[in-house]
């Protein structure tokens, strides 16, 4: 019997072709796929404009990829949109919350919409704080906006309530109205009053740290400016309308 015969040596350059290149020394992989990360942070600038610039970078270099490659971005910006989207819906479902409740209490559904007449202005007065301010709009103003809404709707009701008691007494919408809005000042005042001075420390930022948590005071302080204003003079006047409509029909 003949042994086997032994296998030929070979050249490696025969089998295989080398080059010297380079390979990160560590490989991270997102979804299970293999990603090259690259690492950013802010400096002077907010959050949100420096996530603007990413976008549009990221949007024009997402053309030229190869295909199967995306761009992803992520970290507190991520998180920042996660949160913006969160307090955003949070604060719908308070207002529609806010509106439910009013219409239970009041058992009518022109009431409530009285009543949450002036929550358009304090949405205005948030808008325009921050602007004069300089302030970006971030998770302490939602925050505050969402505190704003609640004052500004405890004043409506102090109003629409005490309107309701007299028209029941002089069935005259316009003269209700002007007793409401001049007999609730007061105290309308007193309440929006107290809850500014109390956040002026927090809009001023003082404090270590102070900054962080200015922009829930400003929202809360140019919120509660506007909706009080509307409390006295915008939420008599639609109640006497809505009022006064309703004698014509009835």
């Amino acid at each position: 019997m003949n042994a086997p015969a032994s296998p030929q040596p070979q050249l490696l350059e025969n089998l295989a072709s080398m080059s010297r290149r380079q390979e990160p020394a560590v490989v991270t992989h997102y979804n299970v796929q293999r990603v090259i990360d690259i690492y950013a942070g802010t400096q002077g600038r907010d959050l949100g404009g420096v996530a603007t610039d990413i976008a549009k970078i990221t949007a024009a270099a997402q053309k030229q990829l190869p295909a199967g490659s995306t761009l992803v971005t992520r970290g507190q910006v991520a998180t920042m949109n996660s949160s913006f989207m969160g307090l955003g819906i949070g604060l719908a479902f308070a207002i529609l919350l806010v509106y439910l409740l009013i219409v239970i209490n009041f058992q009518s559904w022109s009431e409530a919409l009285i009543i949450i007449a002036a929550l358009p202005a304090a949405l205005a007065g948030i808008c325009w704080m921050l602007y004069l301010t300089q302030t970006t709009l971030s998770v302490p103003a939602l925050m505050g906006t969402i505190m704003s809404m609640g004052v500004a709707t405890a004043n409506s009701v102090l109003i629409v309530s005490f309107a309701n008691e007299r028209f029941s007494e002089t069935k005259d919408a316009l003269r209700t109205a002007v007793e409401a809005g001049s007999t609730r000042l007061r105290p309308v005042i007193m309440t929006a009053l107290a809850m500014i001075i109390g956040m002026v420390p927090m809009a001023i930022g003082m404090g270590e740290g102070g900054e962080q948590n200015a922009p829930l005071g400003r929202a809360v302080i140019g919120g509660l400016l506007f909706a009080t204003v509307a409390t006295l003079f915008f939420v008599p006047v639609v109640f006497a309308i809505v009022r006064y409509r309703k004698a014509q029909e009835a």
